[in-house]
């Protein structure tokens, strides 16, 4: 059993559980157990990793050990024991009281509860950060917003997703928003898992953007960002902001994850290469393009980067209809 460092299962359903790990060593009252996880109306995976399990603790002190693992305890949660979350709830808990302290800035990094209602997070994200700066009548220190990482089943042909719709609320937010900043974590997260392990590259890219956008220090600070478009006969010219010392394919090879449509709205993937500070997109089989998408998925496959390693932000020319334009 030493070699099982968790749990990975997929679960749909409505209401809240947590896991119990169970061995001979420990009583029922100490179990390690998952924190509370929850079940909606789609299929979703869940990893629980024992590294992270947390034990009761009311009798002798024991170690959670893998090879006494003997079984496996779900344990349905009353939703009447959840947390309470009334309207202003965490606001007034959790960030007014420190509103009397002086700020220097602000790291975001939420939106997976929001992806259901990706369009409705293009006024909440940046309403939010302005009733923050109203609090702190500071003006408008720097928020700084990770933009979320891939998540989900990979899918084999371009599509939607709500995922890509939440991050282009958060790519909104910034280029909309005066003095706010994005880290893209676009290759980050894991397809089993919401919560993705690798924070310490998350950390580094908000350092980054602090450094750069903050610090004004003359460094590379963030990943390529799309800034125009523009077609020439049956190919597609996007031109980036933020390319570094070059725009390059990370693993070396062709460039991943561009599509492109014609007035048909049917996107197909395309080639792509670069061309200075842009990227020229193209398909054989869309004579008249009309709209480029890049990682536009919940889990795409995608490789443009600027030379000092930071990935380019998924992003989308179009503004058709998507999964999350009606659930406001």
């Amino acid at each position: 059993m030493s070699r099982f460092s968790g749990l990975r299962f997929f679960v749909r359903g409505k209401g809240f559980f947590r896991i119990h790990v169970l061995q001979q060593s420990i009583r029922d009252s100490d179990n390690y157990t998952s924190a509370i996880l929850g079940a909606s109306g789609d299929w979703t995976p869940v990893t629980v990793r024992f590294s992270e399990l947390k034990r009761g603790g009311w009798g002798r002190p024991a170690s959670f050990t893998p090879e006494e693992l003997t079984g496996i305890l779900i344990e349905a949660i009353p939703a009447a024991i959840m947390p309470p979350r009334p309207p202003s709830g965490l606001f007034n808990a959790m960030i007014a009281p420190l509103a009397p302290f002086a700020i220097r800035g602000a790291a975001w990094y939420q939106g997976e509860g929001n992806a259901g209602r990706a369009y409705q997070y293009r006024k909440l994200l940046p309403a939010m950060i302005r009733s923050w700066r109203e609090a702190w009548g500071q003006g408008d220190f720097p928020f700084l917003i990770v933009q979320l990482p891939n998540f989900r089943q990979r899918k084999a042909e371009p599509g939607e997703g709500n995922w890509a719709e939440l991050r282009e609320a958060q790519l909104l937010t910034y280029k909309t928003v005066p003095n706010a900043g994005l880290a893209v974590t676009i290759e980050l997260g894991e397809a089993d898992d919401v919560h993705p392990r690798d924070k310490r590259e998350v950390g580094w890219r908000l350092a980054l953007a602090a450094l750069g956008a903050v610090y004004r220090q003359e460094r590379a600070y963030s990943g390529p960002i799309h800034d125009s478009v523009k077609v020439e006969g049956n190919r597609v010219r996007v031109r980036f902001r933020h390319t570094g010392g070059g725009l390059i394919a990370k693993d070396g090879g062709p460039l991943k994850g561009f599509a492109v449509a014609g007035e048909d709205r049917k996107f197909v993937w395309a080639q792509a290469k670069i061309e200075g500070h842009s990227v020229v997109v193209w398909s054989d089989a869309v004579p008249r393009p009309a709209a480029v998408r890049y990682a536009w998925a919940d889990n795409p496959e995608c490789n443009l980067y600027n030379s000092e390693g930071l990935p380019a932000s998924p992003f989308r020319t179009d503004d058709w209809p998507g999964l999350t334009r009606e659930a406001r």
